[in-house]
């Protein structure tokens, strides 16, 4: 089946489109503007730019919102994962901003939710989470955004999500164990 990605992000559509195989993910088309992700959560925003998503193009849609809560700030910065460190801050400024508000060995979660939509405004939702601890550093150079200072509890060798091998984190991320309950509710 064709499934648009609702997001012009190029490392999401990497990874989905190994996470949903043999679905087959499109890109969405340059000129479709999604909305902005001012919901208070993950559900919501993801439900808008699927919805958008569908009504620009008339396909079935995917979207997700995804990001990381500090048990010691709170559950921030959840929803502004990606604007944590300013509207327009890089990852690197993200994850600075991170290391420097949170105690290293503090409690985190990867939190990713999940939508995927049709034409008639059927929407399923499915969530995905992955705990783990803030390294004091980052290490590694695999993934993106907070991964290398993400110390997944899956594994008990200290290695940084961004250490991972793509397998290794697709089996465990918040993302890959989302998709994975999203090909549940497709019929793979």
């Amino acid at each position: 089946m064709k499934l648009v990605l609702a997001s012009h992000n190029p490392h999401k559509a990497r990874e989905f489109a190994t996470l949903l195989a043999p679905h087959d993910i499109v890109a969405l088309p340059d000129g479709v503007t999604l909305p902005p992700e001012t919901a208070d959560t993950f559900v919501d925003n993801a439900l808008d730019k699927a919805r958008a998503a569908v009504r620009a193009t008339a396909l079935p849609a995917i979207a997700d919102d995804s990001g990381i809560e500090a048990a010691a700030l709170g559950g921030a910065p959840g929803v502004r994962s990606a604007r944590y460190a300013g509207e327009h801050a890089s990852d690197e400024e993200n994850l600075a901003k991170l290391l420097r508000e949170a105690p290293a060995g503090s409690a985190l979660t990867y939190v990713c939710a999940l939508v995927y939509c049709v034409d008639d405004g059927t929407a399923y939702v499915v969530e995905g989470r992955c705990s783990g601890t803030l390294a004091e550093q980052p290490r590694g150079d695999g993934g993106f955004g907070y991964d290398p200072a993400f110390v997944p509890d899956d594994y008990d060798d200290g290695r940084t999500m961004a250490q991972l091998t793509p397998e290794q984190k697709d089996a465990i991320s918040h993302r890959g164990r989302a998709a994975r309950e999203l090909l549940t509710v497709l019929g793979r």
